[in-house]
Order: structure tokens, then sequence, then C-alpha cells
């Protein structure tokens, strides 16, 4: 499903070049679940930025599903986004002006989807994450965790076949996150591909493969049974 070769990513200044990402090759197949770990600013973020086609490697190729995806125009780009991948952002990306039921329908929107299964896929989501209560409040009347919920609840409304999570349990308590990572685990086993950032080595363990990234490397592969 993507095949990375060769990905560099840097930034130039007037006397040196500093490296995000070195020589990255990695092969995720569809149906896999790849939990990325590694110290702060090891390039975690970066190579789910690429993956996610929100940032472009200085060097290197990316395939998605055999297309060089780092060959898309803008407009592929979009229906890329449109109709193959989720996001869970750390830093939530809500829209301020829309309220939780709005968020979450944003994606569906876009999709494509008739209204009266809109509402139903939302209805079983508020449901699922305790929100219904407050399906019509706004971004800044909710706590940090709650927001987190409702951007997980946005990502994976549409099924997407890639779900790209940057610490998806950051902003929750426990209970909370072992909650958010028994849903992925569950989507996985319906065949959605997830890559996620951790921090944390319990749900780090929810993945089939554990990548350790250290200074823009790949430093280490394991295999979880």
């Amino acid at each position: 499903m993507i095949s990375l070769k060769k990905i560099y990513k840097y930034y130039d200044n007037k006397y040196e070049r500093t490296y995000i990402l070195k020589n990255v090759n990695l092969e995720v197949a569809e149906g896999d679940f790849v939990s990325v770990m590694g110290p702060s600013g090891a390039g975690k973020s970066t190579l789910l930025n690429i993956i996610g086609l929100l940032d472009d490697p200085n060097e290197g190729e990316y395939f998605f599903l055999d297309q060089p995806a780092h060959q898309l125009n803008e407009k592929k780009k979009v229906d890329f986004h449109r109709h193959h991948v989720g996001f869970i952002f750390q830093a939530f990306h809500l829209i301020e002006e829309m309220t939780v039921y709005e968020n979450i329908e944003t994606p569906l929107f876009y999709k494509g989807m008739k209204k009266k299964e809109r509402q139903s896929v939302i209805a079983d989501l508020l449901d699922r994450f305790n929100m219904v209560a407050k399906k019509d409040l706004f971004p800044q009347q909710l706590s940090g965790g709650q927001q987190q919920l409702v951007g997980i609840a946005r990502a994976i409304a549409g099924k997407p076949k890639l779900l790209l999570a940057d610490e998806p349990t950051g902003n929750l308590h426990h209970d909370q996150g072992k909650m958010i990572m028994d849903l992925l685990k569950k989507l996985n086993e319906e065949g959605m591909t997830i890559i996620q950032v951790t921090h944390n080595q319990e749900f780090a363990n929810y993945g089939k493969r554990i990548i350790r990234l250290t200074d823009g490397e790949i430093e280490e592969e394991i295999l979880n049974n």
C-alpha cells in the first residue's frame, strides 16, 4: 500500500544542512498497524506528514497504492485526502466556527455521503464517544480531551483506507486512551491500515510492528506477535 524509498527531509540555512529525516525506507502493507516511536525531534510527525501528503520530502520516492504520490498535483492531493486518508492531529485542528456535529460531518459531506447516512454515522460516533450532549457545542467550549475525541471521531467517520494518528491518546486520561486504542484495533481488524505516532509503550504494542526513529533514521523495527 505504502512504499517509501530513500526519503530525506532537511532544511538549509547559510552555513549548514539540518536533517529531519535521513534515508528512510519503509513498506506498509494494506491492513497493517504500525506504531512509530522515538524521542522528541526524531522526525516522527514529519514522517507522518509526508505519508499524509501534508509535507514533501526533499529527496526520495513515495508510492501509495502503486501510484507515485510524490508526483501528485494539488488537485490529486485533495482527492487523496478526501477519499483515502483520515488524520488524527495532536493539535486537534477542529474548525472553531463549527459545532461538534458539524466538525464530524465535514469529511462525510466532502465524500458525497447522503444526509440520512451522514446522520446515522454521526449518531453512532457521538454515542460511542459519550458526546451526544455535546453535539451542539463549539470546540472552545470543550476540554482538551473532549476536543481530541471529536478529532478522532471526525478522522474515522468516513472509514478511510489509511488512518494517520499523531499521538492519538496524548490528551486523554488512561481509560479514555485505552478505549481509543481498542477502537483503533477493531478498525484495523476490519481492514483499516493504521500508522500511529506515540510515546506510550503500552499503546505502541497495539501495533503489529513498532518502528523506532532516532535522529531522523529508522533505528530498529520490532514485530509484535
